[in-house]
């Protein structure tokens, strides 16, 4: 049971949290109907997460087995059988698409969408500098929009900029890993060959910047004024900067950004600037409420 839960990776699945994210932005996470078929979306979309690292481990097994970190993974270790897994990607597939379907037909094609350049990505695309990490970025945006078709929510177009940017920014600090341990004479993905530090570094700066600018602008947007009813919500860019700070920091000093998810379960400063973050963003928008 232990290999096969290493094989789906069900850290992973914190990335599905932006399932979450138009909900929040909306103000509606107190609507338990919604909250609750949200919830039930992305537990269903978890699984079809999973069932793309099953696929993608499959198609990379031999490339795996003489990667540093990849190596030890269950298939290309030979700790799970590769019929078993093939089957396993079946059952997910066919227990969380149904799911998502009956909730909402729109988060179904969008989750149909998210496999068919998940599947491309991971049959040639992953191969293709910045094409890669692109849409590796466009799939947290398809995250949003399974969110915000539950619940027929309408998304900011900052909420999908700034998800697509700091998705990018993610992804960059990934390949930059990636870079170091081909450095080192560790064989890696082919892509890597479209990208050196120089241009990592930069691109992670790049991103970083766009990102902070983008959220300001959305905290000052009289749209967001308007909807929130306070223009103080700009202040929330505070918790911003810490943690594309702190993640910049285990990335260029600690040289540590291989797993963003693993980081993110680890690392107990971000952790506490996110929860940082979403106390001041609620505290404020509802604190005019809280007064009178």
């Amino acid at each position: 049971m232990k290999e096969y839960l290493k094989l789906i990776r069900p850290h992973q699945w914190v990335k599905n949290g932006f399932i979450f994210l138009p909900l929040f932005f909306s103000l509606r996470f107190s609507d338990l109907n919604l909250a609750l078929e949200t919830l039930i979306v992305a537990l269903a979309f978890c699984l079809i997460a999973s069932s793309i690292y099953v696929l993608n481990d499959l198609k990379d097994v031999v490339e795996d087995r003489n990667h540093p970190v990849k190596k030890f993974r269950p298939l290309a270790m030979g700790t799970v059988n590769q019929n078993a897994a093939f089957f396993l990607i079946i059952a997910f597939l066919g227990i969380g698409l149904p799911v998502i379907f009956f909730i909402s037909i729109k988060s179904f094609f969008v989750a149909l969408a998210y496999l068919g350049i998940n599947f491309l990505y991971s049959f040639g695309l992953k191969h293709i500098p910045i094409l890669d990490i692109s849409i590796i970025a466009i799939g947290f945006v398809l995250r949003l929009f399974i969110g915000s078709e539950v619940g027929g929510i309408h998304l900011s177009h900052w909420i999908i900029i700034m998800t697509f940017l700091l998705a990018l920014f993610l992804a960059l600090a990934k390949r930059r890993d990636d870079v170091i341990l081909a450095s080192q004479g560790n064989e890696v993905r082919k892509s890597i060959d479209g990208y050196n530090l120089e241009f990592c570094n930069g691109g992670m700066m790049i991103m970083a910047s766009v990102t902070l600018v983008s959220y300001i602008l959305y905290c000052i947007s009289p749209e967001i004024i308007s909807k929130f009813g306070t223009d103080k919500v700009y202040l929330t860019v505070f918790f911003v900067i810490l943690g594309i700070l702190r993640y910049m920091q285990i990335t260029f000093v600690k040289q540590e950004s291989g797993n963003p998810t693993k980081i993110l379960l680890r690392d107990f400063f971000l952790q506490i600037t996110i929860a940082g973050w979403i106390f001041a963003f609620i505290f404020l928008m509802y604190y005019d409420k809280w007064m009178r």
